[in-house]
């Protein structure tokens, strides 16, 4: 009856500034770290493995020391990287949008670091005993390698390039994510500055079942006088539990006259019948 419930954050639709310089400079260490976790998880984790996996069973043996060390490092870089990156999350405002364009830059910085990391300890990674076949344990004779050895032999390269290609996905990924919250910036900002202001009344209330920080998230049916005469749009709403509206209930709406479907409506102060409607939590609606 009542749906499902989910958890969003605040999808600001007033003009805000677009990302600044705080989401650039907590990308900066970020991807460094990223690189150090990228350099020292290919050579004290990935290097590892792939020797034993060539032909070296003892690679973790007595002579492990170094590679104990880096792991240690790899710990503790990870650590750091991944807190950055939980950091950028919020780089951009605590928002939808913002949540987004904070996820795609921490992305970006991750991968970024990882292929800087991983490419500079190319020549760091200890080649194997022997190219083209596995080595024996006894007396047996040497296996050649099968694909999966060869990849795995590549995997110096292999690192670096599949992280620096999605760093570069994320890259156009993240710039068409500014571009379009720059149209979305420019619009809003252009309906607070030559938008006209009406009260207009509710004439439909639906639930969306989505809790934006604590407060309910609806779709609205407004009527709102217009230059040309009356006009009806639908759109969504946010609103405090002590403030839902309700079937009759006023609320502000500034519109576009140019484009009267371009609209923000926020709750009207003045108007005391939306106040405590918790029967607009029930379907239906319009």
């Amino acid at each position: 009856m009542f749906g499902s419930f989910e958890f969003a954050l605040p999808d600001d639709s007033r003009p805000r500034r677009r990302p600044g310089a705080r989401l650039w400079l907590l990308g900066v260490p970020t991807t460094l770290a990223w690189a150090a976790v990228g350099w020292s998880g290919a050579l004290g984790l990935l290097d590892g493995f792939r020797l034993m996996s060539l032909n070296r069973v003892d690679a973790w043996g007595a002579d492990a020391g170094p590679a104990v060390s880096l792991v240690l490092f790899f710990s503790v870089s990870i650590t750091i990287a991944s807190s950055l990156g939980f950091a950028m999350l919020w780089g951009d405002g605590m928002s939808l949008r913002g949540l987004g364009v904070g996820f795609r830059a921490s992305s970006l910085a991750a991968s970024l670091g990882v292929a800087l990391g991983s490419g500079f300890a190319i020549p760091s990674w200890t080649p194997p005993e022997a190219v083209g076949q596995r080595l024996p344990a006894g007396r047996g004779a040497a296996e050649p390698w099968t694909d999966v050895d060869w990849i795995i032999y590549y995997e110096p390269y292999l690192v670096p390039g599949v992280a620096g290609a999605a760093a570069l996905v994320m890259l156009m990924v993240l710039g068409r994510a500014f571009v379009t919250r720059a149209e979305a910036d420019d619009q809003a900002q252009a309906l607070a500055q030559t938008g006209l202001q009406v009260i207009g009344k509710v004439v439909g209330v639906e639930f969306t079942n989505v809790w934006v920080m604590g407060n309910p998230r609806f779709t609205v049916q407004v009527r709102f006088p217009t230059e040309t005469g009356e006009h009806t749009v639908v759109t969504s709403m946010t609103t405090s539990p002590m403030r839902t509206p309700s079937r009759g209930s006023t609320v502000k709406v500034t519109y576009d006259p140019r484009n009267p479907d371009s609209v923000q409506v926020d709750p009207d102060p003045a108007d005391g019948a939306a106040r405590g409607n918790f029967g607009a939590f029930l379907p239906p609606l319009f």
